[in-house]
């Protein structure tokens, strides 16, 4: 039920890819390192998005708004409101 033995092929073929029937040793450590590289990437993009996220309409109170949790500016805004509302 297989497709027979592997197929003979050239073996000066030099590829990026690593070539025909390619399963490097460290294949499982190089992939969790791109993983980790790439989720600090993303870290820090979201980092240096929400510092610079600047709001000129704030959301309405109750309402759910996800970045409410990571926006300096809406928790300043409310604790403002809060306190509003207790004077």
């Amino acid at each position: 039920m297989g497709g027979g033995p592997k197929v003979r092929y050239p073996k000066h073929v030099w590829s990026p890819a690593g070539g025909w029937y390619s399963q490097p040793a460290n294949w499982k450590t190089n992939t969790a390192i791109i993983g980790a590289v790439m989720f600090g990437v993303a870290a820090m993009a979201f980092t240096v998005s929400a510092e610079r996220e600047f709001r000129t309409k704030f959301p309405e109170p109750g309402r759910f708004f996800p970045s409410r949790w990571w926006t300096k500016q809406i928790g300043e805004h409310e604790k403002e409101l809060a306190a509003q509302n207790k004077s």
